[in-house]
């Protein structure tokens, strides 16, 4: 037997969470991936995200909205008087991301007998 640290236990609420620099990082290394040239920058509501067709603001939920956990706002939603378009998970707001910036979803697998 190996004495070594215990096993963790669960996460204490509020931990675990995306910090701003792991978003930053995730999201540029999206926009990349993406084809999207583009700058994410931390700002006082959460993460701007600045491309050629202009910005983006991603912001966390309040807590009162759960299970909604991120906001994502466009410029064209702002111009219509629209909300911030809701996402429940990081999934959800790069896919939302994604969609509203009109880029590639990148090679899809598929699965099927092969043709002879």
């Amino acid at each position: 037997m190996v004495d070594g640290p215990p096993p963790p236990g669960p996460l204490p609420q509020g931990e675990g969470e995306v910090g701003v620099s792991q978003l930053r990082g995730l999201i540029g290394d999206c926009l990349t991936v993406w084809g999207v040239r583009g700058q994410v920058s931390p700002c006082a509501e959460g993460v701007e995200i600045v491309v050629d067709g202009g910005s983006l603001l991603l912001e966390r939920a309040p807590v009162d909205m759960r299970p909604v956990r991120w906001l994502l706002q466009t410029a064209e939603r702002r111009a219509a008087n629209r909300p911030p378009r809701a996402a429940p998970s990081i999934v959800a707001v790069l896919s939302a991301l994604r969609n509203a910036l009109g880029a590639e979803g990148g090679n899809r697998l598929r699965i099927g007998a092969a043709v002879q």
